[in-house]
């Protein structure tokens, strides 16, 4: 009964009103992509800093 009346309210009201909205969060946080983005660029940065400032 609690669910038939809960589907009855929502009947006739437009989906954006009767749906609530999720906030979508990224499953890793922006420091470990960052982190992540360092890794893998990394190696190429400090290439290309040895090939000009050759350390």
């Amino acid at each position: 009964m609690k669910f038939a009346r809960a589907e009855e309210a929502k009947r006739g009201k437009p989906e954006s009103l009767s749906k609530k909205k999720d906030d979508q969060k990224s499953p890793i946080s922006m420091t470990w992509i960052i982190l992540l983005a360092f890794v893998l660029c990394g190696g190429v940065l400090f290439e290309v800093l040895k090939l000009f400032f050759n350390f």
